[in-house]
């Protein structure tokens, strides 16, 4: 009798597997039960059917379906209107997909906002591996927040499938899900009231080029000098791609944009938030452009507009090298930096919450707090709420003393420390170009600087080395952000 049971549970497993594989009616990956789905934003239903095949798309929220036939690649794509998100309304909707002898469900649906999650490792930091992980994850249990971690894969072709499952947010599904993202989509739930998407996509080790289109690349002559042809011109560009993570592939120019950011393109979604740099931080310019022209081929490949992009500055770390001078990392910071020029996109500051002898701190909550709250301010509209710390507007000049002055919108409330101690790393140079630590007190919005060292300072610089953890901040507690006053050229230390 056992045996019978067994050998009809195999009939029924490979009928259904034989099911699957014969289907025609096949929908992206990327449409899944348990999504949410965009509000406010037309909405595409794309997958592949027998060209000619008429497909016929419903949303419970719909009085008609809206019809479309599959081309004569077997591609179909329709369009279908999605209502505005109201607060506190967490109706499960279902969208139904079929054609004459076929038939898919998407069920479990929610409508709210979905953003996009992408960088290397410090964005892939998964929720058990932070420092509050004992109490966040087992409080993580939200099921009006959905996520998606896609599958790794490299490609020398754009493809359109992706591994990964649309899941609820539990103490379960959380666990492994980027720290970032969850706080980030967290904060969001909690200030909005609606359903929230997160789609992780990144994988650590990566390089911005690898999430740059071919074609955007080759288009660019600085882009396709330093990353682009030294690649082509290579034995590496000629092997077979295949899954396999190494942490020389995920640097490879555009493999990572084929293989895990296209399949996404036709996704609406609000935004976008990433964290890297680190493998990119011995460029300077290069990198600023790459990551812009990135952002634009992303905006572009999405085609829903200006979208917003709120990345994340690297946080401080000595990289072995113990000498507290040194600044090479401080200019990728500001290289950085100099990424926010472009159009509707933001950086978030982790000075403070670095660990500087750990490339992966682990207190990841505040800086997906803080994705949050410039999203709340700069794509939501709540003008209250603060995103920015202190930023640099000028400094004067008189005998011993420096006045550091910040842009008043960014400390509204005035300065303080997070510690109750003086703020720390300041420096500040002479016309030999000498930098020696400053003493440095607040006064209301401004700092006033010393240094018995300098006679009569020219230039002043905060945080400007490779791995200083900081205390300055305004009264929303965002920390300064780093800056120098001069223009001088960077100076390569002796070997």
């Amino acid at each position: 009798m056992r045996c019978f049971k067994i050998i009809c549970l195999l009939l029924c497993f490979s009928t259904a597997l034989f099911a699957r594989e014969g289907e025609k009616l096949k929908l992206s990956p990327v449409l899944q039960s348990n999504m949410v789905v965009q509000q406010n934003q037309p909405f595409k239903v794309w997958g592949h059917a027998p060209a000619g095949t008429t497909i016929a798309i419903q949303a419970d929220w719909m009085s008609s379906p809206v019809r479309v036939t599959a081309d004569a690649d077997s591609r179909f794509i329709g369009i279908i209107p999605v209502p505005v998100a109201k607060k506190g309304d967490f109706t499960r909707h279902r969208i139904t997909i079929s054609s004459d002898d076929e038939k898919r469900l998407l069920d479990n649906v929610l409508i709210g906002e979905t953003w996009i999650c992408s960088g290397q490792s410090n964005m892939q930091f998964k929720m058990h591996e932070t420092l509050d992980s004992a109490r966040e994850v087992p409080a993580a249990d939200y099921p009006q927040v959905r996520l998606f971690s896609a599958g790794l894969n490299f490609s020398n072709e754009p493809l359109d499938s992706i591994g990964g499952t649309w899941q609820e947010c539990t103490p379960a599904s959380v666990r492994t899900f980027s720290a970032v993202g969850y706080h980030f989509g967290r904060e969001l739930f909690a200030r909005l009231n609606v359903p929230v998407g997160l789609v992780f996509t990144g994988i650590g080790a990566s390089a911005a080029q690898a999430y740059v289109p071919q074609e955007v690349l080759a288009a660019d002559t600085l882009l396709s000098r330093v990353y682009l042809q030294p690649y082509l011109d290579s034995p590496k560009s000629q092997e077979k791609i295949d899954g396999g993570f190494t942490f020389e592939k995920v640097t490879r120019p555009f493999l990572l944009y084929n293989a895990i950011i296209h399949p996404f393109v036709n996704l609406s979604v609000k935004g976008f938030i990433w964290y890297q740099g680190e493998s990119n931080r011995a460029e300077r310019g290069s990198y600023t452009h790459l990551t812009q022209t990135m952002i634009q081929s992303w905006r572009a490949g999405f085609g829903q507009g200006n979208l917003p992009f709120y990345y994340v500055q690297v946080a401080p770390f000595w990289y072995d090298m113990a000498d507290a001078t040194l600044a090479d990392y401080a200019f990728f910071r500001e290289a950085q930096e100099q990424v926010s020029k472009l159009a509707n996109t933001e950086m978030v500051v982790t000075m403070d919450v670095g660990e500087s002898r750990d490339l992966h701190p682990k207190n990841k909550k505040p800086i997906g707090v803080r994705l949050a709250k410039t999203a709340l301010n700069r794509t939501y509209g709540f003008m209250e709420v603060a995103f920015q710390g202190p930023k640099f507007d000028y400094a004067t000049f008189e005998n011993q003393q420096v006045q550091v002055h910040f842009r008043p919108e960014t400390v509204r409330g005035g300065l303080e420390t997070n510690d109750g101690k003086a703020p720390a790393h300041f420096f500040v140079a002479g016309a030999d170009r000498q930098f020696y630590p400053a003493a440095a007190k607040i006064e209301g919005g401004r700092i006033i600087l010393t240094s018995l060292k300098v006679r009569r300072p020219v230039a002043v610089r905060y945080a400007f080395t490779n791995f200083p953890v900081t205390n300055l901040q305004n009264k929303d507690g965002l920390p300064a952000l780093p800056f120098r006053s001069d223009d001088w050229p960077e100076i390569t230390p002796k070997k």
